[in-house]
């Protein structure tokens, strides 16, 4: 009975450590009102600007080490596929095409280590091939090729590139 508590316990340390070495992220949406396509309503720019931000403080959880804080303002946001609204003019949907209606976030960003700057760099992220390939399938989650994108940004920029300035 003792190493079945034991093994039961090990996985719940485990995930303790892990949580405790995450670094963090914050998130500050600029001048909000005058991004170009957020959502087609203010609630649903409320709601995809959290998912962003939730989106980004998650990958800093899990990417970057427990010292580093990275401080992201966000300046401009268009969102894959253009807004339309069906027959009855009541529900927008958001149409995907691959034209030029790839998901496109302009920001700035910060990373501190030890409370000392490390890198900073503003930069426009865009995914012009977001429909291409098998990667291009959208799933059933909100913001499927924005987090893509943030996510193939954040790796090259704070993982893979060492956050070389942008």
């Amino acid at each position: 009975m003792r190493l079945s508590i034991r093994l039961l316990l090990v996985p719940l340390f485990l995930a303790a450590a892990f949580a405790s070495a995450a670094g963090t992220v914050t998130v500050s949406f600029v001048n909000s009102g005058s991004y170009w396509d957020a959502g087609a309503t203010p609630w649903d720019q409320a709601a995809n600007l959290k998912l962003l931000a939730t989106h980004l403080e998650r990958l800093g959880q899990r990417l970057l080490p427990a010292d580093q804080l990275l401080k992201v303002e966000v300046l401009q946001v268009g969102l894959a596929g253009r807004v339309r609204h069906d027959l009855r003019g009541n529900t927008p949907v958001r149409i995907l095409n691959g034209g030029a209606d790839w998901p496109r976030i302009q920001l700035r960003y910060r990373l501190e280590a030890g409370g000392r700057e490390t890198a900073r760099g503003e930069e426009w992220i865009s995914d012009p091939d977001y429909l291409r390939g098998p990667a291009g399938r959208q799933g059933a989650e909100a913001l499927h090729y924005e987090k893509r994108m943030l996510d193939a940004w954040f790796k090259a920029r704070f993982v893979d590139g060492a956050a070389a300035p942008g």
